[in-house]
């Protein structure tokens, strides 16, 4: 079968890997049928060291079932499924806790054997607390949406959880990728009342906007930060939702966010430490966030989607085969593109 694989910065390339097949009586075979290029996949294109035997990519995938083994009772061979971004049990501790991606017996896709999602078929273990049977066929108009339950719909809605968003809050979002973008869904779904966004590119803010953005801030450092302020009568908002990871727009989270309010974080940090931290510390603000356990909320989201009640699908703005996808993480990387499907 045909795969993306990554052999370093700058470096994708599609190639014929080894056909997906059951190894474990959990396991399931799934043919994908819609996939898209993470920005978190944009981390190791930007930085990853040359590798000889490269690395498969992707983890947000939409498939039909192929096979399944001995132990699997939850899918069969013909279910349309979609896949978190994590595999996990469904049964440990942590998963009973609603938080699968710190799941004992669970994993990442493309690492330890395991396939990458930007390919034609992949074997999933776990498959019982994994996949989630959707009630369409795989051309439904609704795949767009359907896809970002894998990932970024469900990052955005941790987000929001994470940074206590709720009816009549004053959020601001930091970061106008495909997840902040989702997270402004996400904050307006819980009821805020005013939700800023914090970006600088046109056709994000117009997408914004649309999703419920209330107010915008371009400018970038203190000049934000006084602007926020500005927005909210001095005090900072609510509730900030953090969606890049860098070390400038964590200072920028922390610091327009009021007294006594909550920062979720959702960017993959690019550093150890958390800046600002007697500042936070002498306000009260909580500081949460990680990985979005997905599993956990995709059966929250899904009927908001399958009736139209957000659209989340809208931030992918290009789509193609799977031989466009090295140009996709060009696009992705040169803000050409906000996020890449990928048909099969």
């Amino acid at each position: 079968m045909r795969a993306t694989v990554m052999y370093g910065a700058g470096d994708v390339r599609i190639e014929t890997v080894p056909d997906a097949g059951l190894v474990e009586p959990t396991d399931a075979v799934v043919r994908v049928t819609r996939a898209a290029i993470c920005g978190s996949d944009l981390w190791p294109y930007k930085s990853m060291e040359h590798s000889a035997a490269g690395r498969r990519m992707g983890h947000e995938f939409i498939g039909v079932v192929e096979d399944a083994g001995s132990d699997v009772r939850t899918v069969k061979a013909g279910d349309l499924v979609v896949a978190p971004f994590v595999w996990s049990d469904g049964t440990c501790i942590f998963c009973r806790e609603g938080l699968h991606t710190s799941c004992l017996h669970g994993g990442r896709y493309g690492f330890d054997g395991v396939d990458g999602g930007q390919g034609e078929a992949v074997r999933v273990p776990q498959a019982d607390g994994t996949l989630v049977v959707l009630p369409v066929g795989p051309d439904d108009a609704l795949m767009p949406s359907l896809v970002t339950l894998t990932d970024v719909m469900a990052t955005g809605h941790h987000a929001a959880l994470a940074a206590k968003v709720g009816p009549g809050k004053t959020i601001a979002v930091v970061g106008d990728g495909a997840v902040g973008l989702c997270s402004v869904i996400a904050a307006r779904r819980l009821g805020a009342e005013q939700v800023i966004l914090l970006g600088r590119h046109p056709d994000r803010i117009a997408l914004a906007k649309q999703f419920g953005a209330t107010d915008i801030v371009s400018e970038r450092g203190d000049e934000a930060v006084e602007r926020v302020r500005e927005l909210t009568d001095g005090f900072g908002a609510h509730s900030v939702l953090e969606c890049v990871g860098l070390e400038q727009s964590t200072v920028t989270a922390l610091s327009i966010v009021r007294p006594g309010g909550a920062v979720g974080r959702i960017g993959v940090p690019q550093q150890e430490s958390i800046p600002a931290g007697l500042t936070t510390f002498m306000a009260n603000v909580a500081i949460a966030g990680g990985p979005a356990p997905a599993r956990a909320y995709i059966e929250e989201l899904l009927p908001d989607v399958l009736e139209g009640r957000i659209e989340p699908g809208r931030v992918f703005d290009r789509a193609g085969p799977l031989d466009d996808v090295p140009d996709g993480y060009r696009a992705m990387n040169e803000r050409e593109a906000i996020k890449v499907m990928i048909e099969f």
